[in-house]
Parts: C-alpha cells; sequence; structure tokens
C-alpha cells in the first residue's frame, strides 16, 4: 500500500511556505500538482525540482466534478506501492474538493501537511475581525441557502463570469443591487493584491476574474437593518417575550392565540384566492408569527423548542417521502398523495378505517365532511362516477320536503335531513374536484359584491334598502349577475 503527502502551498508567495511543506518538497519523492497555475511553483522551478501537474484535465474535461474525480484516480494509480507528494493550493482541508475525495478512498494512506489558507491574508485586506461570525462557501454551487445576512461571508471558486453571474442574481434577491460588497484578487500574493468595494449589481462587470479571485460580502450591520432572517425573527419573539418586551405578547399562553392561527390561515387563503401577491408574502409572515410564538410559549415552559418543530417537520418530509430520500424512484402525484396518508398511518399504527376518522383533527364542517369521504373511499366505499352522487342530492332534497311538510321548523328531524343534504353536497364536490370549503366562500364573496351592487344602485336612484320592494332588489340582483356573466 502506498502513501500519498497531502500537502498545502500557502495562499501565494513562497515566503509563505511552511517548513513542513518545504520538507516534502525537497524530500526526492514524487511530486504532483493539482495546478502549477499558482505563485508558489516558482520556488520548485528555482531549485530545480521535478514535477507533474494536472491542468489537462481542466482542458479535457468541462465538468469540476469530474476533472477532480480524475486526479483522484491518477494519484491512486501514482501512489502504488510508493510514497508521492500531493501539492494543492492553500490549506489541503479548506476548499479542496481532491482532498476530500481522497480521504474517501479506502486502503489509501494519507497524511496532511497544512499551510496557510487564503483566509488570513483576505481578512487583512478587507480589515474585519472574522469573531462575530465568518462564513465560507463554494461559489461554484452557490444557491440563496448559502446566504446568512447576519455574517460575513467569503465566497471561493469564483473563476469565471457565469459563476459571478449566477451569485449576483441571488445575493441581489436578498441584499438588493446596491448592497457594496469587496471582490478580493491575489489574496497573499505579494505585489498583486487587490480590494475593490463595489455595488452588488456591478459583479459580473468586473474585469479581472481567475483561480485567485474570491467575494467577501459584509454582513447586514444593525443599524442599517431592512432585511431580516429566521435568526432575526427569533430574536424579535423572545425580545418581545421578555421582561423588556411588551405586556400582551408576555400574557399570551397556547390557548390565548390559537383562534389567531384559524384568523391567519383564512386571510392567507383570501389572498391567495384574490391573486395578491404582496398580500400573500405578509400573511404567510402573520402564520409564520403563530408558529414562532407558540414554539418560544412551549420552550419557556420547558415543552419543545422551535427546533424541535423544525426537526420534526424534516424527518416527516423525509420519511413520507422515500421515493426522493430513499428509493429515488418516479411515481406520479397521486401515488404520492396516497403513500403519505399510508406512511403517517402506518407511523401511528393506524389500521382501521373508523381510526382514521378519529385521528382527523376537529376541523370546519365542510372540510370535514370532505376528508371522511376521502377516507371512505380509500377503501371502495364511493360511488361510481358522477351520476350517483348528484341522485342522492335529488334523494336528500326530497326526504327535507318531506321533513318540513311533517315537523315544525327548528325540529331535530329537518336538523339532520339538511345536515344529509349537505353532507350529499359535499360528495358531489369531490367527484367535481372542487374543495368545498372554498367554493363556498366564493360564493360568500359573490354575495356580498351583488348585495353591494344592490345597495350602490339604490343610492344612485336615491333610495333606501327598507323602502325598496323584494321585487326591485330582485330585478337589481338579476342585473349584478348578468354583469358578472358579461366577463366569463
Amino acid at each position: 500500500m502506498g502513501k500519498i503527502y497531502v500537502v498545502g502551498l500557502g495562499p501565494g508567495n513562497k515566503d509563505r511556505l511552511t517548513l513542513g511543506a518545504i520538507d516534502r518538497i525537497n524530500s526526492g519523492d514524487a511530486n504532483y500538482l493539482r495546478t502549477e497555475n499558482h505563485p508558489t511553483v516558482e520556488y520548485f522551478k528555482e531549485k530545480n525540482i521535478p514535477y507533474k501537474a494536472y491542468d489537462y484535465f481542466y482542458e479535457d474535461e468541462e465538468d469540476f466534478k469530474t476533472v477532480y474525480e480524475n486526479i483522484v484516480e491518477a494519484l491512486v494509480i501514482e501512489s502504488k506501492d510508493k510514497v508521492i507528494n500531493y501539492f494543492v493550493p492553500g490549506n489541503p482541508l479548506l476548499a479542496e474538493k481532491t482532498v476530500e475525495l481522497l480521504k474517501e478512498k479506502k486502503d489509501l494512506e494519507i497524511e496532511i501537511v497544512s499551510g496557510m489558507s487564503f483566509i488570513e491574508p483576505l481578512i487583512e485586506l478587507v480589515d474585519r475581525d472574522p469573531i462575530d461570525g465568518l462564513r465560507l462557501v463554494d461559489g461554484s454551487v452557490f444557491d440563496m441557502l448559502d446566504i446568512d445576512i447576519n455574517s460575513d461571508t467569503i465566497v471561493t471558486q469564483v473563476y469565471n463570469r457565469r459563476i459571478l453571474s449566477e451569485i449576483k442574481l441571488a445575493l441581489s434577491e436578498v441584499y438588493g443591487d446596491d448592497y457594496m460588497i469587496y471582490t478580493i484578487h491575489s489574496a497573499g500574493v505579494r505585489g498583486e493584491e487587490e480590494k475593490n468595494l463595489i455595488p452588488i449589481y456591478e459583479l459580473d462587470r468586473i474585469e479581472e476574474v481567475g483561480p485567485l479571485t474570491s467575494l467577501y460580502i459584509p454582513k447586514i450591520e444593525k443599524k442599517d437593518k431592512k432585511t431580516f432572517d429566521f435568526n432575526d425573527l427569533l430574536g424579535i419573539i423572545k425580545l418581545l417575550r421578555s421582561k423588556d418586551g411588551c405586556p400582551w405578547d408576555m400574557e399570551q399562553t397556547h390557548e390565548s392565540i390559537r383562534q389567531c392561527m384559524i384568523e391567519e390561515a383564512y386571510e392567507l387563503v383570501d389572498a391567495i384566492d384574490k391573486g395578491d401577491i404582496d398580500d400573500i408574502s405578509e400573511e404567510l409572515g402573520d402564520v409564520l408569527l403563530q408558529v414562532l410564538l407558540h414554539s418560544e410559549i412551549a420552550y419557556e415552559e420547558g415543552g419543545f423548542n422551535i427546533y424541535d418543530t423544525m426537526s420534526k417537520l424534516a424527518k416527516k418530509l423525509i420519511y413520507r417521502h422515500p421515493h426522493v430520500f430513499k428509493e429515488k424512484k418516479l411515481v406520479n402525484s397521486s401515488q404520492i398523495g396516497y403513500n403519505w396518508n399510508e406512511l403517517k398511518y402506518n407511523k401511528r399504527n393506524i389500521v382501521k378505517v373508523s381510526d382514521k376518522f378519529k385521528d382527523l383533527p376537529r376541523l370546519p364542517g365542510l372540510m370535514m365532511s370532505f376528508k371522511i369521504q376521502e377516507k371512505a373511499a380509500e377503501v371502495g366505499f364511493d360511488w361510481e362516477d358522477l351520476k350517483d352522487p348528484l341522485d342522492k342530492i335529488r334523494e336528500e332534497y326530497k326526504e327535507l320536503l318531506e321533513a318540513i311538510d311533517k315537523f315544525p321548523l327548528g325540529h331535530i328531524h329537518i336538523e339532520e335531513e339538511l345536515g344529509d343534504l349537505l353532507f350529499a353536497t359535499v360528495n358531489t364536490s369531490r367527484f367535481l374536484k372542487v374543495n368545498p370549503e372554498l367554493a363556498l366562500n366564493k360564493a360568500i364573496d359573490k354575495f356580498k359584491s351583488r348585495f353591494e351592487f344592490i345597495e350602490r344602485s339604490a343610492e344612485e336612484q336615491g333610495k333606501k334598502l327598507e323602502d325598496m320592494t323584494l321585487e326591485e332588489m330582485d330585478h337589481l340582483w338579476d342585473k349584478a349577475k348578468d354583469d358578472e356573466r358579461k366577463v366569463w
């Protein structure tokens, strides 16, 4: 079995080489470089020390993942039954994919000879202390999840304009086009170091970009705060609930604010129905507020915290999506819905349909009816086609009329027959693929709109509604209805 010394060449000039790196360079063992496009390679040339560089892999392959895999396979072959040196820029354990891949290899002895990373000289250039938080991310796979507005961020591997353009789009979404960031070139290379403070919108317009280019994104300072993240929200909720916070927020319990969750959910649905994007964004925030408040109340009582809530959700999503996280097989959306329910019931040891009924939360009547009918349909207790539920509506309507003839208004039998008619109507909505709750809400909105038209028309005629006949109001109602149909 061979051995590979993985050696860091430091950030730039040869005077930043460690003694350990110099010892390996002069060891007499074969030297291999991931790239000779690095200032420290000058030391090899001055001392006439032979080496082999793997730059040709970059020329042969467009995909960097393949490049790194090819380099590793070449190193494994070269190190068979002998000791070799493998040199990488900076520190081998920092943003070096080939080293990660080498460490995954079994039956291969690896020893790391550390080197100074590019971080130290970069921090010196921007003159910022990272004590309050510093993130290091790979620019070649950068996305919005890498953004942390409350920490400074170094983005490395930004060696071409395509990568810069993609990073620019992600940063603009969060920080805005005019937020100032640093571009850094050749950090640690004496005489070539360069830093520029530019707005994000200029990011893909910079003239110099290459292997030694990095970005430094300062965190958003509290005094300039216009954008907030999840941690900011947690801090605000904790403050509101603290002795220095808001008296109303401090008094709330799970029970006192439970109605708020229902109200906020309905306001969100209303915003979605209206197609108001700004309103949807705001109402989603109000729903999230309820989640954070309940989690903070539970934390203060020693029950659970927001991380427990998020972890349970994450585990549930992973467990109920085996086709994504385990089997990796394609399924259609109807199968996904069915599997989701089956996995949920398996977890809770629910087998009987009646137990599934009991497992349902207390929902509004229309929604509960819809859910119960769905559960019954899963085991085949259902009509064959749309004609059957429509016939059932007619049957229940007839029985309601019979009950009205036999009993006084408000009688329990009339109540039961009216319930049966509503239940049959909900069943029909399933076959029509219409959510009955949403359909009823739209009918309510339609009623309000038409009545507003009647009231407005009456005012234009100088009349009060109380003085109008039912026939007059019916006439205006029909006119409002006709006006609606003109836009269909």
